[in-house]
């Protein structure tokens, strides 16, 4: 079971945000990812819980964040209850999308995970609901993913296959680079893997 610590910043000004405290694994179900998430000082910030099917679909997500509780699963689409800490105002949502999204890593393993690329693979466009930090706001954004190259690397623990996406924002154009390693984000943009203390699980 990975467990370790990721650091978050701006990609475009490299302002520190959070850090997520993580551990996650493949289980009967699919897979699972939990996280609390700290300012820079340590203080709480939020927390995340996703668990995905086997096929990659989000089974179950509940975040916290800014005093606000997302829950949200693949039903018609995507569905998902927004409230405040109060739970005096609560909304529904529902989009004709394909899963979710946010600034956790968790998210680019699950995306990946989903779409299930090869090398030989055309881009894939991906819709998704992303929820925006600091009050966990919803936004349907659309994406094209490309596995550009897979590697194995050599380690004490047997040869560690690293996967090279190239994602594209399709309303901005933007592109950048992702590289993941079974369930694990080693580089991403505002992402930083700060500790590890197992190796990556492998889905096999």
């Amino acid at each position: 079971m990975p467990r370790g610590r990721y650091s978050l910043h701006d990609p475009h000004d490299h302002t520190p945000l959070a850090e997520e405290h993580f551990q996650c694994a493949p289980g009967p179900s699919g897979w699972r990812y939990v996280s609390r998430l700290t300012t820079p000082g340590g203080d709480p910030l939020g927390s995340v819980d996703l668990a995905l099917d086997d096929l990659g679909r989000p089974i179950r997500l509940e975040l916290h964040a800014g005093g606000w509780q997302v829950r949200g699963a693949a039903l018609d689409g995507v569905t998902w209850v927004r409230t405040d800490s109060t739970g005096a105002h609560a909304t529904e949502g529902n989009v004709r999308a394909h899963a979710f999204t946010g600034t956790s890593p968790a998210f680019l393993v699950a995306t990946a995970r989903l779409l299930r690329l090869t090398p030989s693979s055309a881009a894939t466009r991906i819709r998704l609901v992303a929820f925006t930090d600091p009050v966990l706001a919803p936004r349907t954004v659309d994406q094209s993913w490309a596995l550009v190259d897979s590697e194995a690397h050599p380690t004490d623990n047997g040869p560690l296959t690293v996967d090279t996406y190239q994602v594209t924002a399709l309303d901005t154009g933007e592109r950048h680079t992702v590289h993941i390693a079974g369930d694990i984000v080693l580089a991403a943009p505002g992402v930083e893997l700060e500790d590890l203390q197992s190796p990556p699980s492998d889905f096999g």
